[in-house]
């Protein structure tokens, strides 16, 4: 079984993902969703959140060489934190702001001079708070090699904004290789399938 395979059958097996095309989701932004996606729960099971590192330390050597790993708060900043003690590398995190107290940071850590950073978060959807977050780490003068993530929902809005922005990306798995999984899993029905295809295609209007 190849690696996004894997991911993606850990993550239905400890409800990380759930797929409810019958019963849909509310994202916060109100978009209506059959799938539902929360890679911290990973955090709270030893031998998931061991695979998932191992992971990153295996997919990231497209990324190399890079001398820093930079978290995305605030899901991102365990995943990254532990990437960054697999590699024996320093670790920084940025914030979506800066702090309007003390030393007003948004990046916290130390950047060095020469820093070339890989950016970890744990989930895409539509790349906007991952590449705020590339923006912080550019205007601190940091090279960024790469964003990489847990999982993607594969949205073509997503990847026109890593396009734009100059940035390349990748993740353990994919939202075809968690259909499959399910599939194989029995975990959804043909029919839920097709909404769930349906939905990544047009995300806004799905549901209306």
């Amino acid at each position: 079984m190849d690696l996004a395979a894997e991911v993606a059958h850990r993550l239905l097996q400890i409800n990380a993902i759930k797929l409810s095309p019958q019963k849909p989701f509310t994202w916060a932004s109100g978009i209506k969703s059959p799938i539902y996606c929360d890679n911290r729960i990973a955090l709270s099971f030893p031998e998931v959140r061991r695979f998932l590192i191992k992971g990153f330390a295996q997919a990231s050597a497209i990324f190399q060489p890079f001398n820093v790993v930079a978290g995305v708060a605030t899901a991102g900043i365990p995943h990254g934190a532990l990437l960054a003690e697999e590699l024996g590398l320093p670790f920084v995190y940025v914030r979506s702001k800066a702090k309007s107290h003390g030393r007003q940071n948004q990046i916290e850590g130390v950047l060095p001079a020469d820093a070339r950073v890989l950016v970890i978060e744990d989930l895409i959807s539509t790349g906007g708070s991952v590449l705020k977050a590339v923006d912080a780490l550019r205007e601190a003068e940091a090279d960024i090699v790469g964003v990489m993530a847990i999982f993607s929902y594969g949205f073509e809005k997503a990847r026109a904004a890593f396009e734009a922005a100059g940035t390349s990306f990748a993740t353990l798995s994919t939202y075809d290789a968690l259909l499959k999984a399910a599939a194989e899993a029995e975990y959804i029905t043909a029919a839920d399938m097709d909404a769930l295809k349906a939905w990544r295609n047009d995300p806004e209007a799905w549901g209306t």
